[in-house]
């Protein structure tokens, strides 16, 4: 899978709807933080309009009249809205990352990165990525797939796997 020179790594976390993706995200985030690394991360959205702004405020206001790029700048954080012609490719998003050790997506099974698929025997049996493209993958079930197989319940173990393949030698102090 591809990275930029320059970027952090990505590892984008895939399956169905309900899977579990996001909760699993929430725990590779809180594990890698108490390991010190650093985390980013991206949620695909693949319908057009993103409405995070509120009618009626400034920068809601910016946008009405045309501005194509909005910041609001706070002493705790930044956030940018951008105006584009198509939607940006993850390594374009990742690029711009540079404050981070590692990017975690919620979604872009497409992308040429590297996966974690999440599944659940409620939801499906049927892997959606190739196992070429699978670090691992989380699931309630065995999916008979060649690549690491971990349940719910070992994210150390998991965190584990990621800092070898993708984090050693981007260790932070």
């Amino acid at each position: 899978m591809m990275t930029k020179k320059g970027a952090p790594p990505i590892l984008s976390i895939v399956g169905r709807s309900g899977a579990g993706k996001t909760t699993l995200i929430e725990k590779l985030i809180a594990g890698l933080k108490q390991r010190g690394y650093r985390v980013g991360t991206v949620k695909h959205h693949a319908h057009p309009g993103i409405d995070i702004d509120r009618p009626g405020k400034d920068t809601w206001r910016h946008a009405q009249a045309g501005s194509d790029h909005i910041v609001i700048a706070a002493p705790d954080q930044v956030v940018s809205i951008r105006r584009v012609g198509r939607a940006p490719r993850i390594h374009e998003i990742a690029q711009a990352m540079v404050d981070v050790d590692i990017i975690l997506t919620d979604g872009y099974r497409r992308a040429d990165t590297l996966k974690i698929e999440v599944m659940r025997a409620e939801r499906s049996k049927e892997n959606l990525c190739r196992v070429d493209e699978l670090l691992a993958v989380v699931a309630d079930f065995g999916s008979g797939l060649e690549v690491p197989h971990f349940e719910f319940d070992q994210i150390e173990a998991l965190i584990d796997l990621i800092v070898q393949a993708l984090l050693s030698s981007n260790q932070t102090q």
